[in-house]
C-alpha cells in the first residue's frame, strides 16, 4: 500500500475539517487489531461509567453478546413492551419495561459464561409501538402548535415520548401546561426536554483553510467530516453527510489535490448520506483517534432495531476528536426540516457532552463495529452539547453497503456513477 492509498484513507475520517497545519500529508498510522480497538474504547467507557478498565471491557463485550437475548425478549413481550434498557451499574444488566402489572419474575441469562440479570418492571402507560405511532400521527400537529419545531423521540427507560422544545415555548405556555397538552393530544406519556437549539445539522458545511469542496454560487471553500468506506460491488467510495458539498477533494501525500467524484446524495426523511467515489481501491478502515494516527478495520455493523437505551457507542469527528457516550433516545425525529422536510423517527440520540459543528458525517462505532453516520446535534443555551444523533448504517442508499473485512479487494473502479 503506497503513500497515495494512505492519503485517501486519511480522508475516511478527515475528508473535511482538518487542521491546515496537518492536512498536507497523511499522518503516520497504526492499524489496530479488533481486540485492541475494543480495549481502547473500553478505556474511554471506563472513564465514562466510573468503573475499572477490566470491568468496562467485560461490559462492552456483554453489550454485543446480549443483542440476541434482548431481541428474543422483545418478541416474547411484544404486546406489552415499552422499552429495553442496558444498565451498567452496579453490574451489567438488562431492564425490561412492560405495560400492566409487575407480574413477570426476574430472570438470569448466561452470556458466554457470565450471568446477567434481566429485571422486569411494570406500570408503563404505553407500549413502544404506541409511542412510535404517536410520533407518526401527531408530529405535524405538535410542530404546528409550537413556536420552534421540536425534536421527538422515545425514552425506553421510562416509556415516554420526549419532546425536545425551545425555552421560548416553555416561557409562553408553562412547562406543566405544555407537557399536559401534548400528552392529551398524543394519548401517551410525555416528558419535555428544554434546549436552546433543539436540532442543527452539525456543520457539514463549515469554513476552513484547506480546499475540499465548493457550493455553487458561493466563492468560498468548505470543509466537512467523513465516515466509512462503502461499495456497490464494483466501486468503492466514502460516505459522508448529504449536506456536505457535492464535489469533494483531498490532498495526497505529495500535497496534490485528489478529486473524489460525486456519486449521489440521499437526504429525505430517514437519510442524510452522500457518497463520493475513490480513484483507488480502499480498505475497510476508518480513523478512531483524535490524532488520526490509529486506523481500525470495519468488521461488521449493528442495526438500528437492536439499539437500546444505555448502549455505549463512540464517534470520531474533526472538530471534537474521539469520545464515547451512551444512547439516550431511540426512534428519534430531529427538530425542524433537516430531512428535506420533517424527519422520520428513525434516528438515534447519544448523550453529550461532546459534539460540535463540523462533525457531520463522522463514524459512530464501537470497536470495529459500525453503527452509523453522525448527522446533527442539539445544544444548550451556553453552546454545550446536549446530545447528537446519527443515521444507522441500515439506511445507506439502495445498492450500497459497508465495505468490511469479509470483502475481497475491489480493484477496478470506474469513477462515474
Amino acid at each position: 500500500m503506497g503513500r497515495r492509498f494512505w492519503a485517501i484513507m486519511y480522508a475516511v475520517s478527515a475528508l473535511v475539517g482538518g487542521n491546515p497545519a496537518t492536512a498536507q500529508t497523511a499522518a503516520p498510522m497504526v492499524v489496530e487489531a479488533p481486540e485492541q480497538a475494543l480495549a481502547r474504547d473500553a478505556d474511554a467507557v471506563a472513564a465514562l461509567l466510573g468503573v475499572p478498565a477490566g470491568e468496562a471491557l467485560r461490559q462492552v463485550r456483554m453489550q454485543a453478546l446480549s443483542v440476541a437475548a434482548t431481541d428474543t425478549i422483545a418478541a416474547r413481550f411484544a404486546t406489552r413492551l415499552a422499552g429495553i434498557t442496558v444498565t451498567h451499574q452496579p453490574a451489567f444488566g438488562i431492564t425490561v419495561l412492560l405495560t400492566g402489572d409487575a407480574d413477570q419474575p426476574d430472570e438470569t441469562i448466561d452470556l458466554a459464561g457470565y450471568p446477567v440479570r434481566v429485571t422486569f418492571v411494570g406500570g408503563a402507560r404505553a407500549t413502544h409501538t404506541e409511542l412510535v405511532q404517536a410520533i407518526t400521527a401527531y408530529q405535524a400537529a405538535i410542530r404546528a402548535s409550537l413556536l420552534g419545531p421540536p425534536g421527538i423521540g422515545i425514552d425506553p427507560r421510562r416509556g415516554e415520548l420526549v419532546v425536545v422544545v425551545s425555552g421560548r415555548d416553555v416561557l409562553r405556555e408553562g412547562a406543566d401546561a405544555l407537557r399536559d397538552r401534548l400528552a392529551a393530544l398524543t394519548g401517551v406519556p410525555v416528558r419535555l426536554r428544554v434546549v436552546d437549539q433543539p436540532a442543527l445539522d452539525m456543520g457539514g458545511i463549515v469554513g476552513g483553510a484547506r480546499v475540499v469542496g465548493m457550493v455553487p454560487g458561493d466563492p468560498r471553500h468548505y470543509l466537512c467530516t467523513s465516515g466509512f468506506v462503502v461499495t456497490d460491488g464494483m466501486r468503492v467510495g466514502l460516505a459522508t453527510a448529504a449536506h456536505c458539498p457535492d464535489a469533494l477533494s483531498i490532498r495526497d501525500a505529495d500535497g496534490r489535490e485528489v478529486a473524489l467524484p460525486f456519486v449521489g446524495q440521499w437526504g429525505w426523511g430517514h437519510q442524510d448520506v452522500q457518497i463520493n467515489a475513490s480513484p483507488e481501491p480502499l480498505a475497510p478502515m476508518f480513523f478512531a483517534d483524535t490524532a488520526r494516527s490509529i486506523a481500525r478495520e470495519v468488521t461488521g455493523a449493528r442495526g438500528r432495531a437492536g439499539m437500546r437505551a444505555g448502549d455505549v457507542v463512540c464517534h470520531r469527528g474533526e472538530r471534537t476528536g474521539y469520545s464515547c457516550s451512551q444512547v439516550e433516545l431511540t426512534d428519534f425525529a430531529p427538530a425542524g426540516d433537516l430531512c428535506g422536510g420533517a424527519c422520520l423517527p428513525t434516528w438515534t440520540t447519544v448523550a453529550g457532552p461532546v459534539c460540535k459543528s463540523g462533525d457531520s458525517g463522522s463514524p459512530v462505532f464501537l470497536g470495529g463495529t459500525a453503527y452509523g453516520i453522525l448527522k446533527g446535534g442539539s445544544y444548550r443555551s451556553d453552546g454545550s452539547c446536549a446530545f447528537y444523533f446519527y443515521m444507522s448504517t441500515d439506511y445507506l442508499p439502495a445498492g450500497w453497503r459497508l465495505l468490511t473485512t469479509a470483502d475481497q479487494p475491489i480493484a477496478t473502479l470506474p469513477l462515474v456513477p
